[in-house]
């Protein structure tokens, strides 16, 4: 009867010690890599001096302010994070919006020795920017590869959040989703991680770390209800791979080279695939392609739908427009396509971005200012419009969500045959008609 006891109490008890003991396990891999990585994590705090101009010469009330009156400084200080990543050199990661056009940049180590610091470089396409600091026993944080990040694996996040006072604040999550963009504007270079650790204002260039004590973000941003500022489980990081490439060239070059391929992309709608008869949303729909430009070069043409580039699946625009800057510019790249219901390999040899591609783009991008974009039609087009390749006319191939014309109802694929009372047949005559319209209408 007591051997039955003691099984049974064995069987009850087993479970409760081994949970006990896994969770231990998880909790001290936790421990040892916040002792890593904290010594790595640096408080930046920021100082801007303001000037008031002598209100005695703004206003015109002689005698109402006496002279001197308006003659004051004010500082504005703001408060991020940054990451060690050299000792030898003493640099530092950090986001470009935490440092951008201050006066005064003071380094805190959580040994709270300060250090001021330079600016070697800062992109804002990116918000990446790099710090240097004289010191010395620093303690750097290795970068990981932040490609092989998987949604669910778990990260912790360093940084000062909201003072000085909380600095080397360390938080846990997961990696909640990967890839997302047009967070802060549709016109950075956006590739973020999103993660349910704790993020807020102060945690800005700050270590996102993995399980391994790498870093593989640089924290930059939160998203809210909209009237708080505090962490709503939802905040944004820098994917470290694009963080140390734009590092590099900051240090190297003095500024970020990135390729350019020459094209104007667009999400594909559930309504275009359809039309197109394809089976993936996947992609990035070319809806024109510049004069003159590596994609030109190539054999790219409007109505193109890009599915591969380099041997990556294209998600979407943003990951391909992240996929070509930071590819090689000089060197020749695979690109694959869906043309007329088929596959086509183009090679693309990309060159640098320009230092204007709007610019650039102007002479064959054809914009009427209505928010559409059209295109003479060609063979190619009809057969993905289905339309009548003798028709006259201009078609439709990329229209701006936000335009008039979108909440008219245009949509790619409609023809244009008349401006006004006018017939037209081709490009040319729509942008003339266009322009005198405009003109017209003009008060």
């Amino acid at each position: 009867m007591r051997k039955n006891w003691l099984i049974i109490f064995w069987v009850a008890v087993l479970p409760i010690v081994a949970q006990n003991s896994i969770v231990q396990q998880f909790s001290n891999v936790f421990t040892r890599v916040a002792e890593k990585v904290n010594p790595a994590v640096v408080t930046v705090l920021t100082d801007k001096t303001v000037k008031i101009n002598d209100l005695h010469d703004q206003f015109p009330f002689e005698g109402f302010f006496p002279r001197g009156f308006g003659e004051q400084e004010f500082h504005s200080q703001a408060l991020g994070s940054g990451v060690i990543v050299d000792v030898e050199k003493g640099y530092i990661l950090t986001n470009n919006h935490v440092v951008q056009d201050m006066d005064k940049i003071t380094v805190k180590l959580i040994d709270k020795r300060e250090y001021k610091a330079e600016i070697v470089g800062t992109d804002p396409q990116s918000d990446v920017a790099v710090l240097r600091i004289d010191a010395e026993d620093l303690i750097a944080l290795p970068f990981g590869n932040s490609d092989q990040l998987k949604v669910g694996e778990w990260v912790l996040a360093i940084g000062s959040p909201f003072s000085p006072n909380l600095s080397h604040s360390v938080t846990a999550g997961i990696v909640s989703a990967l890839g997302r963009s047009n967070i802060i504007s549709g016109n950075n270079y956006e590739d973020f991680i999103q993660t349910d650790a704790a993020i807020n204002p102060g945690n800005s260039g700050g270590a996102l770390v993995n399980m391994q004590g790498e870093l593989v973000g640089i924290n930059t941003a939160i998203a809210t209800g909209g009237f708080e500022r505090s962490n709503r489980g939802v905040g944004f990081a820098i994917p470290s791979n694009m963080a140390r490439k734009v590092m590099e060239d900051l240090i190297t070059k003095g500024y970020v080279v990135r390729a350019w391929l020459g094209v104007y992309i667009q999400e594909i709608e559930d309504s275009y695939a359809r039309a197109l008869d394809l089976d993936t949303r996947n992609g990035a729909l070319v809806s024109d392609v510049v004069n003159d430009s590596p994609a030109d070069k190539a054999g790219l043409e409007a109505g193109d739908v890009i599915i591969t580039f380099d041997n990556h699946t294209v998600k979407g625009p943003a990951q391909l427009k992240n996929l070509v800057s930071s590819s090689e510019p000089g060197k020749r790249y695979a690109l694959t396509v869906i043309r007329n219901g088929k596959e086509r390999t183009f090679r693309v040899k990309l060159e640098e971005l320009p230092e204007n591609p709007q610019l650039a783009a102007t002479n064959s991008h054809n914009e009427s200012g209505l928010g559409l974009k059209v295109r003479d039609i060609n063979r190619s087009l009809a057969e993905k419009f289905d339309l009548d390749p003798k028709q006259k006319g201009v078609v439709v191939v990329a229209v701006d969500r936000n335009s008039e014309a979108y909440r008219a109802g245009i949509r790619p694929g409609d023809v244009i045959t008349k401006v006004g009372t006018e017939d037209i047949k081709d490009v040319d005559d729509f942008e003339t008609l266009v322009k005198t319209v405009s003109k017209e209408n003009t008060i």
